[in-house]
């Protein structure tokens, strides 16, 4: 991807307008070219033939329109389709769509890997490299919608949702997501509704109180554990903002959008770990003052994460004693395992500067027990 010069594929209308009044133009120049790039899927400025040559040239000379480079492109025997894309520096991020009867979700990632390390995620062990830039955000989507548009079951498979559940916690990365948030909900790039696009969050409080004055996106909660002793070992961010806090800032955000909206509880199933029906009553009472549906996650095994996923009968009482208190409770289909799409398992290319997956080999290979290997993860070892 060539980095020279501004990339036209993240600025939002607002900075594309900005541009065009920089260059004496007039504010509309700005929709027309989200919707050439967006709309339409161009990524080569002279195809914009509504703006005039000279235009076109003064637009070459301020800014480029790359996207990513594709290093795979596969689907499972589902129609999970996963693409894997090389972003500046040599790394590389996992992009997955999801088709349903009446929907298709595409999970972005945010993030070169992630710096919080929650223990039950493959993409942990990754490490961290950087940031994604807002281009390389919404590049995802540009290359799915590009991809999708030609198959004969356009009309099922289309991209109708969007969740920032890959590689990274979006919050950690806040104006770049933003940014890129803002042009999925641009009605002149891909118009899609404010409830459909989610952005999925492990609990950064001063972001998640920050986004009630900057987006209305739907909000998901990673929260995986009934209280705060057991999720301080399993989603390490809880040891600087609590449960408590969280879940206040959580309602905070929902109590400030415009319609009536719930948010979306995820909670991995552990089996011996956060599985107990005791942790079922327990979320129960926890979530009691707070608008929501939860999401139940089968733990999606990978080499060496020390955990197992729960049997069947077990994920099905834990969700019956929380449909029992009351909550609209699913159990997340696995989709996409036979790809390595499944949920928690992205793990693209990453160029480690935490040195987090280093560690995390050296344990493996001098067969370390599971516990100094989840230790090896968040640097303990």
């Amino acid at each position: 991807m060539d980095n020279s010069g501004i990339n036209l594929l993240g600025m939002t209308r607002s900075q594309l307008e900005t541009l065009f009044s920089d260059m004496g133009e007039k504010p509309f120049r700005a929709r027309q070219v989200l919707k050439w790039v967006h709309a339409r899927g161009v990524n080569d400025i002279d195809q914009m033939t509504d703006l005039s040559k000279a235009l076109r040239q003064r637009l070459r000379s301020a800014a480029v329109l790359d996207v990513p480079e594709i290093l795979y492109d596969k689907t499972a025997k589902d129609g999970t389709r996963k693409w894997l894309m090389k972003m500046a520096g040599g790394s590389a991020v996992e992009t997955v769509f999801i088709p349903e009867a009446n929907r298709g979700t595409l999970c972005v990632s945010s993030q070169i890997g992630c710096a919080l390390d929650c223990s039950f995620c493959s993409t942990g062990k990754q490490g961290f490299n950087r940031d994604l830039s807002a281009a390389e955000i919404i590049s995802q989507v540009w290359v799915a919608a590009k991809a999708l548009e030609g198959t004969e079951e356009r009309r099922e498979r289309r991209i109708t949702n969007v969740v920032f559940m890959g590689m990274g916690e979006p919050l950690l990365n806040y104006d770049a997501v933003m940014a890129a948030i803002n042009l999925m909900l641009e009605d002149n790039a891909y118009g899609l509704s404010k409830r459909r696009v989610t952005l999925s969050t492990s609990g950064v409080v001063p972001a998640i109180r920050q986004m009630a004055e900057d987006t209305d996106c739907s909000l998901a909660l990673s929260l995986h554990a009934p209280n705060d002793a057991l999720r301080d070992e399993i989603v390490p961010l809880n040891k600087k903002y609590g449960i408590a806090e969280t879940l206040a800032a959580c309602n905070d955000y929902l109590s400030r959008l415009a319609d009536k909206r719930r948010l979306t509880v995820e909670y991995t199933l552990i089996n011996g770990v956060n599985d107990h029906a005791d942790h079922a009553r327990e979320l129960a009472d926890l979530l009691r003052q707070t608008p929501c549906k939860i999401n139940l996650i089968p733990f999606n095994p990978f080499p060496n994460s020390g955990y197992e996923r729960p049997s069947n009968n077990r994920c099905h009482h834990f969700r019956d004693l929380l449909l029992a208190a009351g909550y609209n409770v699913t159990i997340r289909k696995t989709r996409g395992d036979d790809i390595d799409a499944a949920c928690g398992q992205l793990v693209g290319q990453v160029q480690d500067k935490t040195r987090r997956s280093e560690r995390f080999i050296k344990a493996v290979q001098i067969g370390s027990t599971a516990a100094e290997i989840a230790s090896a993860r968040t640097g303990r070892l």
